[in-house]
């Protein structure tokens, strides 16, 4: 099948399948004599696989290395299972952080329970007052993905 076609069945963008070629999530089809790219069944599961895992707030790291032990069917699965460990207490700080936000967000719409002429807003006065106290330190935003941690190489053992 051509790539339009493995998109539709992946449900993925074109541009998404190219990208995971280039990075090497996904191996490069065959091509025919006039140059188009070829894929099969196997680009399929294993692009639905990426997908899954990356519906789950896996970083392309992370996937990377669940790939090698998927393509080792004989080694252990003790690699898989850590990095999964990682992950949970990756969603769990997340999760922490972003109740956090939830409670400073909702302290701030208090500032302004009933709609004001805009110089009285609560809302807006309390943001401008915060900015005006900030250290000169970069913005902290709650991420989605992450990037892989300290002790998952990687390495497939068997």
């Amino acid at each position: 099948m051509r790539i339009g076609e493995l998109a539709k069945r992946a449900r993925t963008q074109v541009e998404t399948i190219r990208y995971y070629e280039r990075v090497g999530l996904l191996p490069e089809a065959a091509r025919t004599e006039g140059n188009y790219r070829v894929y099969g069944d196997r680009h399929v599961e294993r692009l639905s696989f990426i997908r899954h895992c990356r519906e789950l707030d896996m970083s392309l790291d992370e996937i990377r290395v669940l790939l090698r032990f998927a393509d080792a069917p004989d080694a252990s699965c003790a690699g898989v299972d850590a990095l999964l460990e990682e992950h949970i207490a990756h969603v769990t700080h997340r999760i922490e952080t972003l109740q956090n936000l939830k409670r400073q967000l909702q302290n701030l719409r208090k500032a302004c329970p009933v709609a004001k002429d805009v110089r009285q807003c609560g809302i807006l006065n309390e943001l401008s007052a915060h900015a005006q106290k900030m250290p000169d330190t970069p913005a902290q935003h709650v991420g989605g993905t992450h990037g892989i941690r300290k002790g998952l190489s990687g390495s497939v053992k068997k």
